[in-house]
């Protein structure tokens, strides 16, 4: 019912290509295929009395951590896997993920159908009751929106019918369990976690149109939380962060599919205090132990628990639904900062699992997850962040295509090409300055549009465009889209971003800086911080490049000089086990 500025173009029109983001996505699609149809599924076997005593001996292969079957949490996993399931398979056209995610749901509906043709989730329904009365228990309606999303995601990428009708016919216990409540009842009910619940009815109202839908969205509505922020009120500050994202996405999809500014009002008042008046660390995040920090109070809290990987996710997905609404260059300058020093951060370059929390403290360690002994609320947020990337990196326009990211890939585009990838400029003496990115646009007949490019936020001068070899455009203007219009056929552009080494100091202590390389944040390989002496206003005066190139590759990282004891820096995303310090003092 509203009106996007920028729209997705479809899941299967977009192809990542060799890189960084195909290897850090192959590695998490090996991850997401080895896990055993029987495990992901053990707690609804075991809720539907369908685990055997054979299962239940089996402890090999148990899904342990978050996943065992006394945990209070354990099935959420499941519904995280679904849905990055159905982006593998709607992105690369992945029948092998689709035929594994269309087994599990097939088995979903027969536990469905066990438990009596509507209770489908890996928990009793008793943790909802303990809920309404006001007994403690961990979180029931976050475990159970996870397969509610699963199922939905299965449906809306991969067209799973199925998935669907078990979606409705659950929906049904929902409906007449919330019937029983009158309004305030329902605000201490959902004053315990709800993850995305609001999400999920908003999506299921935009797929039917039914009434009952349409109740559940305004039944799962937040107004003691909603009404505050609204009113101006701080209701971040020491909140559990990642407990209000997933609601503030129910407000973002509410307002799409029923129109109510209520809803649009809330998603921006939120970004305004979540963001904006709030501050971010240089990594472009935010929160410690899984809370938000003040605004611009950030020193106190640098930890052990810094920046929890699902708030980055959760984040970038906000970020999405705003540029998408707006066409503002911010939240595409915003979510990829998050994606280098978050999404690629917080997975093992090697083995591909995930780091929960990104220490920023001085000698910080990443603490990385297990393949099946863990499975934290992370794990799940890490499968989908990486079949997801694709959505952002294009946008469709009323004047034409939009570059977004500047990630290697390929898009169909009507029947126009475009074709992203990095030129590594093997010829130079010295390691680049600049992003080089070359676009081959390839019409099937000559086509009039406009292709918008992205001047990211960390542009160090004027962007370079060269259409065909021809003259150099330079072009001004960081953090903003460059448009060019005209009859496309067969053309090949080279864009030129330069880049340098700049300091990031903390909001509350300009003492306190971190080293960025454009976007990207540079980790320094030491136990403590090490007071930094010199001209810091010139960072390249006491940096130099360290081992710039192996062979054919240019190399990145660097090294200080000058210093009382010297260090090497490298890209936080690719650091694995090493103690690192983000944060340095500066001293006159």
């Amino acid at each position: 019912m509203t009106k996007e500025t920028f729209h997705p173009l479809p899941l299967n029109a977009v192809t990542l290509l060799p890189g960084i983001f195909k290897q850090r996505y192959d590695l998490n699609r090996r991850y997401v295929m080895d896990l055993r149809n029987e495990n992901l599924l053990q707690n609804f076997y075991q809720e539907a009395g369908l685990w055997t005593a054979r299962h239940r001996n089996e402890t090999t292969h148990i899904h342990g951590g978050w996943e065992f079957p006394t945990c209070q949490l354990r099935g959420h996993f499941l519904g995280h896997w679904l849905s990055a399931a159905a982006h593998m398979a709607a992105v690369a056209g992945d029948g092998e993920a689709g035929a594994k995610a269309a087994a599990i749901v097939a088995e979903l509906g027969r536990i469905q159908r066990e438990n009596g043709g509507e209770w489908v989730g890996s928990i009793p329904t008793t943790y909802l009751d303990w809920i309404a009365r006001g007994k403690r228990v961990w979180a029931p309606h976050y475990t159970l929106h996870k397969t509610l999303m699963g199922l939905y995601d299965m449906y809306a990428y991969t067209g799973n019918e199925d998935a669907l009708d078990i979606l409705i016919q659950w929906a049904k216990w929902f409906h007449r369990w919330t019937g029983q409540f009158n309004r305030e009842q329902m605000d201490d009910i959902l004053d315990v976690e709800t993850g995305g619940m609001l999400e999920v009815w908003a999506n299921l109202y935009g797929v039917t149109g039914q009434q009952e839908h349409l109740d559940l969205l305004h039944r799962y509505d937040r107004p003691r939380l909603f009404d505050r922020m609204l009113a101006g009120v701080d209701v971040l500050t020491n909140m559990h962060a990642n407990t209000t994202i997933p609601e503030v996405h129910g407000a973002a999809r509410a307002w799409e599919v029923t129109g109510d500014p209520r809803w649009r009002q809330i998603v921006d008042a939120y970004w305004q205090m979540g963001v904006t008046d709030r501050g971010i660390y240089c990594t472009g995040s935010q929160t410690c132990g899984e809370i938000w920090s003040p605004p611009n109070v950030l020193s106190t809290r640098l930890g052990d628990k810094n920046q929890e990987h699902c708030v980055v996710y959760n984040m970038m997905r906000l970020a999405d639904y705003l540029i998408r609404w707006t066409g503002d260059v911010q939240y595409a300058d915003y979510w990829e900062r998050n994606l280098y020093n978050g999404i690629l951060a917080q997975q093992h370059p090697d083995t591909g699992m995930i780091a929960y929390f990104l220490p920023l403290h001085a000698g910080g360690v990443k603490e990385w997850g297990s393949p099946t002994e863990d499975f934290w609320c992370c794990h799940g947020t890490l499968v989908q962040a990486h079949p997801a990337n694709t959505r952002s990196i294009y946008f469709e326009d009323e004047a034409g295509l939009v570059v977004s990211q500047y990630i290697p890939s390929q898009a169909k585009w009507n029947d126009v090409t475009v074709r992203q990838t990095w030129n590594q400029q093997h010829e130079l003496a010295q390691r680049p300055t600049s992003w080089v990115i070359d676009i081959v646009v390839a019409c099937a007949v000559p086509t009039e549009f406009t292709l918008k490019l992205r001047l990211p936020w960390w542009l160090a001068g004027d962007a370079v465009i060269r259409v065909d070899g021809g003259a150099a455009e330079t072009v001004s203007g960081a953090a903003s889209f460059h448009a060019i219009r005209r009859t496309w056929d067969r053309q090949q552009i080279r864009l030129e971003l330069p880049k340098t080494v700049t300091l990031a100091p903390l909001p509350d202590r300009a003492d306190l800086v971190a080293f960025m390389d454009g976007p990207v944040v540079q980790a320094g390989l030491c136990a403590e911080d090490r007071p930094l002496v010199g001209d810091l206003e010139q960072p390249m005066s006491i940096l130099s490049a360290y081992n710039e190139r192996e062979w054919t590759t240019w190399q990145p990282g660097y090294q200080t000089r000058g210093q009382a004891r010297n260090f090497r820096l490298m890209p936080l995303y690719e650091v694995r086990s090493e103690p690192y310090t983000v944060y340095f003092s500066r001293t006159e």
